[in-house]
């Protein structure tokens, strides 16, 4: 069975219910954490009563600095919504480890930015090496990954398609919640990865709700490929996609001809005006709540809860 594992600003917790032992590590990121399994064994094993999990202001459980890596389109059920059809190349792009954000923690809207949404994804922490050259078969699973976290890839739509920029859209600061729990997998947890589902609501309102047999290229080849240029080292996090369901869909194919013929400048113009009437869209005031879990409760990453806010004035 997974252990889940939370951080604070007092430490590493072991989590057993709704009650978290103390960890006695030294370790300070979570790569050297993950070097320390056996105290966290240790903690989970514990006859110690622990402290109330809801008295526990939960950090993310994934410290910075350290590699974030997403897929790009990996859900069959959101390549429909993206417009996409046939085969889709495995993508991938990077974020800044500085959008990395806790569980609790206020999702801020930059002034600039209209078009807020969300992706809930399963993110994948390395436990290992990964060198360039390295092929992972789906039994080589557990020697590589440690565990899983939630994510949320937040993105500023505006930016990314208006300048086909990935890495500025999805990495201001608070733009990747992560946590609450890393849950650290025991080898034979893997068998069970196509059963987590993954769930996102706004304001209780459903959006997201897939399981990762919805994925196209799934986590091992996903490192396979990702390993053909990239090193990944442990406490490193791969955001693996998201499932249909996001504020932002592809326009109907006749708008879309349409669009074609217009100059860039009209047709985002165009564009933007008719999402201005998508209600999906993040706003201040709204709360997501992220969850994943298999239905048997074997592996549960806890409760993502993230307030939206837009930024504050500079004062100056």
């Amino acid at each position: 069975m997974s252990t889940n594992v939370l951080r604070t600003a007092d430490g590493w917790w072991a989590v057993r219910g709704d009650r978290a032992v103390p960890v006695d590590t030294k370790a300070v990121t979570t790569a050297e954490l993950i070097a320390d399994r056996d105290a966290v064994r240790e903690a989970a094993a514990s006859g110690e009563p622990g402290t109330p999990v809801a008295d526990l202001v939960a950090l993310s459980p994934v410290t910075t600095p350290c590699r974030v890596v997403a897929q790009m389109v990996n859900y069959r059920s959101h390549a429909r919504d993206s417009g996409f059809t046939g085969d889709i190349p495995p993508a991938f792009f990077r974020k800044a480890s500085g959008s990395v954000s806790g569980p609790g923690d206020t999702i801020v809207r930059p002034p600039h930015v209209e078009f807020l949404d969300y992706e809930i994804e399963l993110g994948l922490v390395l436990g290992a090496p990964l060198p360039v050259g390295t092929v992972v078969e789906e039994r080589d699973l557990p020697s590589y990954v440690a565990g899983l976290v939630i994510t949320n890839d937040v993105s500023a739509r505006d930016v990314q398609l208006t300048k086909t920029q990935f890495y500025e859209s999805k990495s201001y600061p608070t733009f990747t919640p992560t946590g609450p729990h890393l849950a650290l997998l025991e080898p034979a947890d893997f068998a069970h990865l196509l059963d987590l589902r993954l769930k996102l609501s706004v304001n209780g309102d459903l959006r997201q709700d897939r399981t990762l047999a919805d994925m196209i290229v799934r986590p091992a080849q996903a490192l396979t490929l990702l390993a053909r240029f990239q090193t990944l080292d442990p406490g490193d996090l791969l955001l693996t996609g998201t499932p249909g369901g996001t504020a932002l869909k592809a326009p109907p194919k006749p708008v879309e001809k349409i669009g074609a013929l217009l100059p860039p400048t009209l047709k985002w113009k165009a564009f933007f005006k008719s999402q201005a009437r998508n209600p999906h869209y993040l706003h201040e005031g709204d709360v997501v709540t992220a969850t994943i879990a298999t239905p048997d409760g074997r592996i549960d990453l806890g409760e993502q809860r993230t307030p939206v806010a837009d930024a504050k004035p500079d004062p100056r």
